[in-house]
């Protein structure tokens, strides 16, 4: 018995130790002190096991012995296995900067400093320009009318745009900007997701391209010239990166400068000649000043004794002799301009770099810091934009929709696509405002642009596929009353650009967070660069005890034992004590695959995505909480929280499942296992239950739907129809309507209205000469009535409508189309 209790007191104290990651000399004090008392106390042998445990412990955790002997031989070891990081690696690691992705990979997420980052809301204009300007904007669109018809937006819009500075968001107002926040930004672009076409045109401008990089390191003199030109649409800008061999692997750039001098009007000018092809360049056909990525020589060393200097970045006027610009590409489902451009020969002043020949060969550090921003906001708020119109248009279709004399609303099948898409549209919000607001306080977040960019356009992905679902025929026929069917078609589009998310989840997520964002691996590749013994030591150390750390903390808190302390009340509480948990599980995990795997890991991407799988779902669950504390919480966001955290924590602890179960090294998964989730797994799917209540808020006018619905263009109030403010419209009467549908349908039933009555505007008709509903009533019916058949109805075309080649249409009858 008092063997079992000296190993319970040295167990005890070691997780305690280890949880608080106190260091070697506690350590020695929960071990030593329990050797000590089994040799007083008649137990030698267990004394003794735990003195040589804690001498162990004291060579190994005490710097003084350990520098002697231990440190010159791991970091012998390390330099011989650590991964060589390139210099465009590197500078990819050093661009931005991290904040909750950090505290997640630590395993111990302090949540006060989450909480910590304070929200003032928009500014009055910023909020006033979302109510009437993107509204107005909006109220311009039809997704037919531009797709088929035009090929681009009105040129009423295309002015419009221009006339209010849609372009000019994030340049300041001191040069004709608007100069709005990263919320503001994010919540203008929700707005106008109502058409893809238009987001993107707006979008793209206000992220990675020649206004920011021009704001972050142009000179004076391009600035003052650029900026104001670009805020007020006098200049269209695109930037060219991407080319035939050169789409995610931006680095690998084949386009060439060569530096040189060249007589331009009877002058001598230093300058570069450009041989360059890029293509999938968004607003490259009408662009007038083309922002360009090539990579620098100097081999005449005119510049430098350095002949290769690097990825740099220029400005390059639209009428620059030798460049090929104005074909379009045709983007899938959409037309926004997109298109090639080409130049060979063609010469530029050295005064056309952006920042001057002081940020030569800075280009790749420029695009990593200008992506790690621009990416956090426009694809991510498209998609946040689109999933919340999907959501109001299916949530009100199912309503008005009738099948087997009941709403399909209310038809589990029907219902359950319907949550789904609360869910994710409400993480998706949530996520999105809650990284611009740490935007707002100066964060660059490199690793969650990563985050947000995969994870909220495959929330789009899955969510429009589940508006497809229920609305069925109606968004399958295309014509200018489906709202849905083109914005479907183009969803790839958002997969694929900006990094595509194949490459985003496998290499880019845990890939460059595993060094970014670990709270070592960084310090230990420095020492290891730096040669520095001492710095090796205290970072490898370090690290040692975090592992250990978060084992114990995993291991304690599947128990259910040492529950983290968090700064919310229930629900959220456990929510967040178990994104603590899993927190530490994850670190874990982490540092378990890149000791086992080295430098390998890179390519075992499969277990590399499932870690960023991770990390991604936890860091949607955080940002979800932070939005629920941060809110102001209406009737049903309480059901829409467990959903959605629930559905978070699901998928985290199913991705650590994979983990464990295909990690190569088969002892360690099964040992991780163990730690990590000693007694199973504790997350579900979420109940029916939830799904049926939140399908039927989000179907009904309902407190839960307004709020979802906040600040998109829901108001009959522009130029062309609007399908979310006639649902909503239909859904504020449906109480009364569904009250005359009984009546009228139970008297169908007894017999008491006309066989031939089958359609509702004959049983509306026939009731009321019955006096059943009163002329009131009918009159309501009727135009409510109008109303669902407008919006249950398709287009059709004369039969040779859709033929762009009139002379092909084939005669089937033998006689001339009709119209």
């Amino acid at each position: 018995m008092l063997t079992l209790l000296l190993i319970a007191l040295a167990v005890a104290g070691l997780l305690i130790t280890m949880r608080r990651e106190a260091g070697a000399g506690a350590a020695l004090l929960a071990t030593g002190i329990p050797g000590l008392l089994g040799l007083v106390a008649g137990t030698p042998v267990i004394g003794v096991l735990l003195l040589i445990v804690a001498a162990a412990i004291a060579v190994a955790g005490l710097p003084a012995l350990r520098r002697r002997w231990l440190t010159p031989r791991l970091f012998a070891l390390f330099k011989k296995v650590a991964p060589k990081v390139s210099a465009t690696e590197r500078t990819a690691l050093e661009a931005g900067t991290v904040a909750w992705d950090g505290e997640l990979f630590s395993g111990r997420p302090q949540w006060h400093r989450l909480l910590a980052y304070s929200d003032a809301g928009l500014t009055d204009a910023e909020q006033a320009f979302l109510d009437v300007q993107c509204a107005r904007a909006a109220g311009m669109c039809n997704a037919w009318d531009i797709t088929r018809e035009r090929a681009d937006l009105p040129r009423a819009l295309w002015d419009y745009l221009k006339q209010e500075g849609f372009f000019g968001m994030i340049i300041p107002e001191a040069y004709g900007g608007l100069g709005f926040s990263a919320k503001a930004q994010s919540m203008v672009l929700q707005k106008l997701a109502v058409n893809e076409t238009l987001m993107v045109t707006v979008g793209v401008p206000n992220s990675l391209g020649p206004g920011e990089l021009l704001l972050k390191y142009g000179t004076e003199e391009q600035k003052n010239h650029y900026l104001p030109r670009l805020a007020d649409g006098r200049e269209i800008p695109c930037f060219g990166l991407t080319g035939p061999r050169a789409g995610s692997d931006a680095t690998s750039l084949p386009d060439t400068g060569i530096v040189c001098k060249q007589t331009v009007n009877g002058e001598e000018v230093l300058g570069v000649r450009l041989n360059f092809e890029k293509r999938w360049i968004t607003l490259a056909p009408i662009a007038t000043v083309v922002g360009l990525a090539f990579r620098l020589f100097d081999p005449d060393h005119l510049l430098s004794e350095e002949a290769d200097r690097g990825i740099t970045l220029a400005l390059v006027p639209r009428d620059t002799a030798g460049m090929e610009i104005g074909r379009r590409h045709a983007p899938i489902g959409s037309p926004f301009l997109n298109g090639p451009i080409k130049g060979r020969d063609v010469f530029v002043p050295l005064s056309t770099v952006i920042g001057g020949e002081a940020m030569i060969g800075e280009g790749w550090r420029m695009l990593v810091e200008c992506l790690s921003i621009g990416r956090c906001i426009t694809l991510p708020s498209g998609a946040t934009g689109t999933a919340r119109y999907a959501l109001g248009w299916s949530g009100g279709f199912t309503r008005i929709r009738r099948q087997f004399n009941v709403p399909v609303a209310d038809m589990e099948g029907v219902q359950e696509p319907l949550a789904r898409m609360a869910s994710l549209a409400y993480i998706a919000r949530a996520t999105v405002y809650q990284t611009a607001n740490l935007i707002d306080h100066g964060e660059k977040p490199a690793v969650p642009s990563a985050i947000l960019k995969s994870q909220l356009t495959e929330f789009q992905r899955v969510l429009l596929g589940d508006a497809m679902d229920v609305h069925g025929g109606k968004a399958v026929t295309l014509g200018p009353r489906n709202y849905l069917g083109i914005g479907y078609s183009a969803n790839p589009v958002a997969i694929t650009v900006e990094g595509a998310n194949i490459m985003t989840r496998n290499l880019m997520i845990f890939g460059q967070g595993a060094i970014r964002c670990h709270p070592y691996v960084l310090d230990e590749l420095a020492a290891k660069d730096a040669d520095d013994a001492y710095a090796f030591d205290k970072a490898f150390f370090g690290h040692a005890g975090l592992i250990f750390g978060n084992a114990a903390r995993a291991f304690t808190m599947g128990l259910g034992l040492g529950r983290a302390k968090v700064p919310f009340s229930e629900p959220a509480r456990t929510y967040a004590r178990d994104i603590s948990r899993l927190s530490a599980g994850f670190g874990l995990c982490a540092d378990a695959a890149m000791a086992s795997l080295g430098s390998a890991l890179k390519k075992r991407e499969m277990l590399s995505a499932r870690l960023g799988d991770v990390l991604s779902n936890l860091y949607l669950a955080s940002m979800t909480l932070k939005h629920w504390e941060a809110g102001n919480r209406v009737e049903g966001e309480e059901a829409l929280l467990h959903y959605s955290c629930r559905f978070l924590l699901y998928r985290a602890e199913q991705a650590l499942v994979e983990i464990f179960d295909n990690l190569p090294n088969r002892a360690l998964g099964k040992t991780l296992r163990r730690i990590v989730m000693p007694t199973g797994r504790r997350w579900h799917t979420p109940h029916d239950d939830l799904a049926r209540d939140i399908a039927k808020r989000v179907s009904t006018h309902s407190a839960l739907r307004t709020y979802l619905l906040e600040n998109t263009w829901d108001k009959n109030d522009g130029d062309q129809p609007n399908p979310l403010a006639t649902y909503n419209a239909l859904l504020a009467d449906y109480d009364r309507a569904e009250a005359l549908y009984r009546t009228l349908n139970r008297a169908y039933a007894k017999g008491e209205l006309p066989e031939t009555a089958l359609h509702p505007e004959q049983r509306v008709e026939a009731g009321h000469k019955k006096g059943l509903i009163s002329d009131e009533d009918a009159q309501f019916m009727r135009g409510f009535e109008a109303e669902v058949l407008e919006l249950l109805t398709v287009d059709d075309f004369a039969f040779d409508a859709l033929a762009s080649n009139k002379d092909e249409v084939i005669d089937h009858l033998g006689q001339a189309p009709s119209a």
